[in-house]
């Protein structure tokens, strides 16, 4: 950042931040509502498995082309297309619903829309990390993280209750037009914020090419390489803890909503809080240090879940599990953005959106079936003892040796 942008950074970042929450919060409730529509109409596991891979899925292959794109072209008009992208195959869905007389059709339908959805968002995402480092100080990133990732647990807090409210008193095309009205607010204020000079100045080859040298790139240097690997794990070992939390709910504590949306709450405010903290405190001085304590403590946390045989207490636990869980997040996108260079950003995030997409559904594949084989709190309990090695690993044998 030089001298002519150093004013008004904080006003440039909460505008562009704002205007991604509102994206984000259509997106998210739409999803939600394509999910449960599926599941009321249907009840078939089929269909929401296809709907949680079309979700998924494309991200995970489009990820890292998006973050060469954010690399190549103007991230400003990156974001603006994807979210107009998502927009416009939710507005042809709105279109076409009418239209559709027989359920299976209509399903199939909304299935293509979350695909196009999920490719939209694996363009965007790694374009959104790529332009944060862009816009605020390097010594600032970790608080400006922090704020980004309040922002978004009171948008993923918010959005639930929001489509359940909605989708009860209205219908699914209706629902959907939420999606493009805060499209197009979002990219309103995005238009309206001019981003400093992108270098684009690199060498450019084709798209593998330039793929691969963002692979090769990433993993020759030794605190990136570790620091994907150790989020890709980090995702993996979550999904016990955190994806089948609603499934040990039920089999321990009992079946009532009550129970279900207690966990859901608690888990997201205690995501804002901890985006909260790291926005205030900003974490340890040593970056190392506090990724390390993040996973020790979300090792933890796991651990006295699978123990629990009291609600209150499992529910104060899942509280701090979600602060650990934005400590860790906000500690390893701050570390990528501040070791990445500059014309490598938008690989680097691409590969991280990859390693994310990629191991979530792959978490799933594995805990789901071995938690009906299994009881859940072995696994919970395996997943956190496995997190806790990997905090003693990252610290402790400085696997991110110079990554400050």
């Amino acid at each position: 950042m030089d001298d002519t942008q150093r004013t008004g950074w904080q006003k440039r970042i909460l505008l562009f931040l704002t205007s991604q929450c509102i994206t984000l919060f259509g997106s998210t409730l739409v999803q939600m509502a394509i999910v449960w529509y599926a599941t009321m109409q249907t009840a078939s596991g089929v269909w929401v498995a296809a709907f949680t891979v079309g979700s998924y899925l494309p991200q995970f292959l489009i990820s890292f082309i998006g973050g060469v794109w954010a690399d190549r072209y103007h991230r400003k008009k990156l974001i603006i297309g994807a979210d107009m992208l998502i927009a416009f195959a939710t507005f042809i869905m709105v279109l076409a619903i009418p239209h559709i007389s027989s359920e299976p059709a209509l399903l199939g339908g909304l299935l293509v829309m979350s695909v196009v959805r999920s490719f939209g968002a694996g363009i965007q995402t790694p374009a959104v990390n790529a332009v944060i480092p862009q816009l605020v100080p390097a010594q600032q990133l970790m608080r400006y993280n922090g704020i980004n990732a309040t922002m978004q647990s009171v948008v993923n807090f918010a959005a639930p209750a929001a489509a359940g409210a909605v989708f009860a008193v209205s219908t699914l095309r209706t629902t959907l037009m939420i999606d493009i009205v805060t499209a197009v607010l979002g990219t309103g204020l995005l238009s309206c914020l001019v981003l400093p000079k992108q270098d684009t100045s690199f060498e450019k080859s084709g798209v593998l090419s330039d793929m691969k040298i963002g692979v090769r790139y990433a993993f020759s240097d030794r605190g990136i390489g570790k620091l994907l690997i150790i989020y890709g794990l980090f995702t993996f070992f979550c999904v016990p803890a955190g994806y089948l939390a609603g499934l040990l709910v039920r089999r321990v504590f009992g079946d009532t909503y009550w129970y279900l949306t207690a966990v859901e709450v608690v888990g997201f405010a205690g995501m804002m809080a901890g985006g909260v903290a790291m926005s205030t405190w900003g974490g340890f001085r040593s970056r190392e240090k506090t990724l390390a304590a993040g996973l020790l403590a979300f090792g933890s946390f796991a651990i006295g879940m699978g123990f629990s045989k009291n609600f209150i207490l499992y529910l104060g636990l899942m509280a701090f599990y979600g602060v650990a869980l934005t400590m860790v997040q906000t500690a390893i996108t701050t570390m990528l953005q501040e070791r990445t260079d500059t014309s490598m950003q938008g690989r680097v995030f691409g590969l991280l959106g990859t390693m994310y997409a990629g191991f979530l559904p792959l978490g799933m594949a594995v805990f789901g079936p071995l938690a009906d084989i299994l009881p859940l709190q072995w696994i919970m309990i395996g997943s956190g003892i496995a997190l806790i090695l990997i905090a003693v690993i990252t610290y402790f044998h400085q696997v991110l040796k110079g990554v400050n």
